[in-house]
């Protein structure tokens, strides 16, 4: 067997440790009266509509008119992005052509502490209507809760003169810039034009050299920056006096669009959980209890190998939940539901099972004499393909799941909005916890395993299952 350095045992296990912890915690500072999350963590999970509860309303057009069927579909279409992109994967959305109606069912946002369903439905029926005009001119000064002064209504040559609109956006992101002299950070919503807007800006930039061009959002400027250059290129930034949740809400609302009319509530309710106010506490109580009992007999039964085992299994956990709670940047928060826990459940389940596999196998070596580093070689070797064989069945079934109830999937108009949600997250927790066990039930356990094994105390075959010696 080729032998694995000392030090790797520990680097592996802190690292371990490490992505368990901050997992599970997140990290989070202050500056000044702000909080700032620098890394998510479990409390920053949205859960389900079968979990926490949520919200159910109905919109109609703010309009005598008739709505015609292609308004109602891009009302819905845009009602649709906006929970997307919010990465709310557990909602219901229905229509009703008849009655001009949209009926929406969705969860509350983690940290809800109000519970009001009105507030939390505003964001998706507002009109998000962006203007970049010529100059700055405005009617009114208000001054918001900040003590800002807040620029609304549009007036002269700024009223006539409309330059782009939200029509003309391709995209939209939060970013962010740090002064180099003060140090402090700056958020900015960055914009890049389709063909039409690119040609438009090109020009107007061009003649307003010098001079202001204002964008707002319906009624309010939320910007008046001042031309230095001309934009040929399509890409410019809306800057303002952003925090970095104002800036991704902003994003997140030009992306989504305008509606094709106002939206109106015409009712709006909770909507109670499956489970009871005390339930998400209760699981945790649970789970601690399983996990516990699991650590018991795999050291009971596995000795060093079920050591092992525990560490990587913390690991495997971590990073599913990492997965859900948007720890790494790269990969989007999403709702958890009670099926997404089943499919974590059902991944760790897995995680035992390949340690097991792998920690009988071992056993079995040494009780047909091979030597202590021989019995281990052998014993991964021979449980690699029993292990690999189960796992690659079920990530296929995981892929299949959340490629037919996928939130944006066109199969999902087949199987219905109701499940949409939840069985894609339970594809997708599983897919994570499958992912993991690769990552910590093969590798990670393999490398602690034979690291360990080069300790003078960790030579006895007796910690690994063998005879006494």
């Amino acid at each position: 067997m080729k032998r694995v350095a000392k030090p790797v045992f520990f680097i592996v296990a802190l690292l371990i440790l490490f992505l368990t912890y901050t997992a599970t915690f997140g990290i989070k500072g202050q500056n000044g009266d702000n909080s700032n999350t620098y890394i998510k963590g479990v409390s920053d999970i949205r859960w389900g509509i079968d979990i926490n509860g949520g919200v159910e309303a109905t919109f109609s057009p703010a309009t005598s008119t008739k709505a015609t069927k292609e308004q109602i579909d891009s009302a819905k279409s845009i009602i649709e992005v906006r929970m997307t992109s919010k990465h709310i994967t557990d909602y219901e959305l229905y229509t009703d052509y008849d009655h001009d109606r949209i009926i929406v069912r969705f969860p509350w946002k983690n940290g809800e502490t109000t519970f009001d369903p009105e507030s939390a439905i505003q964001e998706l029926s507002a009109t998000a209507l962006l203007t970049f005009r010529e100059g700055g001119e405005y009617t009114t000064t208000e001054t918001d809760a900040d003590g800002q002064p807040v620029y609304k209504t549009p007036k002269g040559t700024t009223a006539d003169a409309i330059i782009l609109q939200g029509s003309d956006i391709k995209s939209a992101k939060a970013e962010m810039s740090q002064d180099q002299t003060s140090g402090t950070s700056k958020y900015m919503v960055g914009l890049e034009l389709n063909d039409s807007g690119t040609e438009k800006f090109a020009e107007a930039t061009e003649r307003l050299q010098g001079k202001v061009i204002s964008i707002w959002m319906d009624d309010v400027m939320i910007s008046s920056p001042t031309v230095n250059a001309v934009i040929t290129d399509g890409k410019c930034s809306i800057e303002g006096n952003f925090t970095a949740a104002e800036a991704s809400a902003l994003a997140n609302k030009i992306t989504a669009g305008a509606l094709p009319f106002k939206l109106t509530t015409t009712n709006f309710s909770t909507i109670s959980p499956l489970l009871g106010a005390s339930s998400l506490h209760a699981m945790l109580i649970a789970g601690c209890i399983a996990f516990a009992i699991i650590c018991i007999f795999m050291l009971f039964v596995f000795r060093l190998p079920g050591f092992v085992a525990i560490i990587a299994l913390l690991g495997q956990i971590a990073l599913s939940f990492a997965a859900v709670s948007g720890y790494f940047p790269f990969v989007n928060s999403f709702t958890m539901t009670l099926p997404g826990i089943a499919g974590i459940i059902l991944s760790i389940g897995m995680g035992v099972d390949a340690n097991i596999i792998t920690a009988s196998r071992i056993k079995e070596e040494l009780w047909a004499g091979k030597t202590l580093d021989g019995a281990i070689q052998k014993g991964d070797d021979n449980s690699f393909w029993a292990i690999f064989d189960g796992n690659i069945t079920v990530i296929i079934v995981a892929l299949i799941l959340m490629g037919v109830f996928g939130p944006t999937n066109i199969l999902s108009m087949i199987f219905g909005p109701s499940t949409t949600g939840s069985i894609y997250s339970f594809g997708y927790t599983l897919l994570i916890g499958i992912v993991g066990n690769f990552v910590f039930g093969v590798t990670a356990t393999r490398l602690m395993t034979k690291s360990l094994s080069g300790f003078k105390f960790a030579r006895s075959k007796w910690l690994y299952g063998g005879a006494a010696k």
